[in-house]
C-alpha cells in the first residue's frame, strides 16, 4: 500500500467524523458584513486555528487586521526539496436574507438526500474543510508530502479590504511555489474540471448633477435638462445592437482566445440550451461571433449594476430629478487592468457628456483577470488526481466571476493559483438554500491527497 493509499483509507474510515466536523463548523453564523457577528467572526478564526494545531501546523497565528483576523499556518516537515504550497480559503459567508425561503435553519446544517444544506456549506467553509481532512489523513498516515501554508480569511465575502497589508506584511512568510485556491467549483458531479482563467473587474459609480434641487416638472421640464435622462442615453450608448461595447479603446489589449482553447470550450457542458436554464431566459444576447460560454467566461463585458433618480415610490410626483446615479461594471480578461477599463470610460463620458450637466466617477472596486499555464506542474498534476479519483479526465474552464485575492497574489507574491475546489454551479451561492454535494466533498478530499503525492512527485 502506497502512502497516497493509506491516507485514502484513514479519510474513508474517518467520513462520519470529517462530516461532524463540517458540520460544526458552517454552525457559526460567521457572516462578515454583519456587525453583530464580530463574535461569531472570531469563534470561526479560532476554530479554523484549533483545527491546524491539531494537525501539527507550528506556527499557528491569528492576526488582527482593521475588521476581521486572518488565519495564518505553517506545516514544514515535508522531505527535503517538497514543494511548498499556499493554501487559501476564507471562513466568512453571506447573510441568510431573505431567510423565509429556506427549507431548513441556514446554520444548521441539514442533509437531503445527497446534499447539505447550510450557508457556507459550498463558498466555502465545505471546500476548506475537504483540504484540512486531506491534510489529516496524510499527517495521520505516512506524512505529508508537501509544505503548506494556510491563508483563511474572514473578509473574502466584503471584498478582502485588509489582505493587501496582511500579504505585504507576511511577503517573506507566504514565499511558495503556487498558491492552492480551493474558492471554485467542477461542471457536474461527474464531471470534474480545472479553472485556469478569471475574469477581472472594474467597478465604478457614475453621478450625474443638473439642478440645484428636484425641479416640478411641470414648470421646468422642457426648459432645464433632465440628469435621468441624460445618464440613460449615455448609459445606452455604452453598447452597440451588436454587444459590442463603444468605450474608445477598450478591446485594444483584449487577449484573444487560441483555436484551441475555443475547442476546449466546446467540450464543455453548457450549451445555449444550458445557459438559459440557468438564467431563465427564454432568449440569449450577447457579442456576435462568440458562444455563450465564450462570452460569459473569457470576453469583456459592461453591465449597469443599478439606476437610481428621481421619485420611486407608490404612485405619481412630477418631479424633474435634480441627480442620477448608476453602478456600472466591467468584466476584465487578459491583458485589460481596471485602470485601461477607467481610462476607456473617461473618454467615452467627456464625449457624451452635454454641458448641461455636470458628472463625476469613483472608482469602487477592482482586480486584474488571472490565467494559469495550463502545462504547469500544478495543473498536470491535478489533471492526474481528478482523472484517478473520477476516472475520466478533467475539462478545462475558465470562470466569468472574479477572485480578487487570485491576481493580488499573483501580483504581490508573483505566484500562479491553481483553482481546484469541488463546488457545483447549482449549489445556490449567495442565495437561499446553499448546498454541498457531499459526494464531491468526499471525492474532493481524495482529490486532494492524489494531487499533494503528485505535485511532491
Amino acid at each position: 500500500m502506497t502512502a497516497a493509499d493509506a491516507a485514502i483509507q484513514y479519510a474513508r474510515d474517518h467520513r462520519d467524523q470529517f462530516l461532524s466536523d463540517f458540520k460544526e463548523l458552517v454552525r457559526i453564523p460567521s457572516i462578515s458584513t454583519l456587525p453583530e457577528r464580530q463574535g461569531d467572526m472570531q469563534r470561526a478564526a479560532e476554530w479554523v486555528a484549533g483545527q491546524l494545531t491539531k494537525l501539527g501546523f507550528d506556527p499557528v497565528q491569528i492576526v488582527p487586521t482593521e475588521k476581521h483576523p486572518i488565519v495564518f499556518g505553517e506545516y514544514r516537515h515535508a522531505p527535503k526539496g517538497a514543494p511548498t504550497i499556499l493554501f487559501y480559503g476564507h471562513y466568512d459567508v453571506q447573510p441568510v436574507d431573505p431567510v423565509e425561503l429556506w427549507k431548513s435553519d441556514p446554520f444548521e446544517p441539514t442533509v437531503r438526500g445527497d446534499d447539505l444544506f447550510a450557508r457556507g456549506a459550498s463558498d466555502m467553509k465545505g471546500q476548506v474543510i475537504a483540504h484540512m481532512k486531506a491534510v489529516e489523513a496524510m499527517v495521520r498516515t505516512e506524512g505529508l508530502p508537501v509544505n503548506l501554508k494556510y491563508l483563511i480569511e474572514g473578509e473574502e465575502e466584503i471584498g478582502s479590504p485588509n489582505i493587501g497589508k496582511f500579504v505585504g506584511d507576511y511577503k517573506a512568510k507566504l514565499a511558495s511555489d503556487f498558491c492552492l485556491n480551493a474558492d471554485t467549483n467542477i461542471l457536474a458531479p461527474d464531471i470534474p474540471a480545472i479553472t485556469y482563467g478569471l475574469r477581472g473587474l472594474a467597478y465604478y459609480e457614475i453621478r450625474v448633477q443638473g439642478a440645484a434641487a428636484d425641479l416640478h416638472s411641470g414648470s421646468f421640464g422642457g426648459a432645464v435638462d433632465n440628469p435621468a435622462m441624460v445618464l440613460s442615453q449615455v448609459l445606452g450608448g455604452m453598447r452597440d445592437a451588436d454587444g459590442r461595447i463603444t468605450l474608445p479603446g477598450y478591446y485594444d489589449r483584449v487577449r484573444p482566445l487560441t483555436d484551441e482553447e475555443r475547442a476546449e470550450m466546446a467540450k464543455l457542458p453548457q450549451d445555449d440550451a444550458w445557459w438559459m436554464k440557468a438564467s431563465g431566459t427564454k432568449v440569449l444576447f450577447g457579442e456576435e461571433g462568440f458562444t455563450a460560454t465564450e462570452r460569459a467566461t473569457a470576453r469583456p463585458t459592461l453591465e449597469i449594476n443599478g439606476l437610481l433618480s428621481g421619485f420611486t415610490g407608490v404612485g405619481s410626483k412630477t418631479v424633474l430629478p435634480a441627480r442620477a446615479m448608476a453602478k456600472i461594471s466591467m468584466r476584465l480578461v487578459p491583458d485589460q487592468t481596471p485602470q485601461d477599463a477607467r481610462r476607456a470610460l473617461d473618454a467615452y463620458l467627456k464625449k457624451a457628456m452635454p454641458p448641461t450637466v455636470t458628472w463625476e466617477v469613483e472608482d469602487l472596486a477592482g482586480c486584474t483577470p488571472a490565467i494559469v499555464r495550463r502545462d504547469s506542474p500544478a495543473v498536470k498534476a491535478a489533471r492526474q488526481a481528478l482523472e484517478k479519483v473520477w476516472g475520466r479526465a478533467p475539462l478545462f474552464s475558465r470562470q466569468g466571476g472574479s477572485v480578487p485575492v487570485v491576481s493580488l497574489i499573483q501580483d504581490m507574491l508573483g505566484l500562479d493559483s491553481l483553482m481546484l475546489g469541488f463546488g457545483l454551479p447549482d449549489d445556490n451561492l449567495h442565495a437561499p438554500n446553499e448546498k454541498q454535494h457531499l459526494p464531491n466533498f468526499f471525492r474532493g478530499i481524495e482529490a486532494y491527497i492524489w494531487f499533494s503525492h503528485m505535485v511532491a512527485a
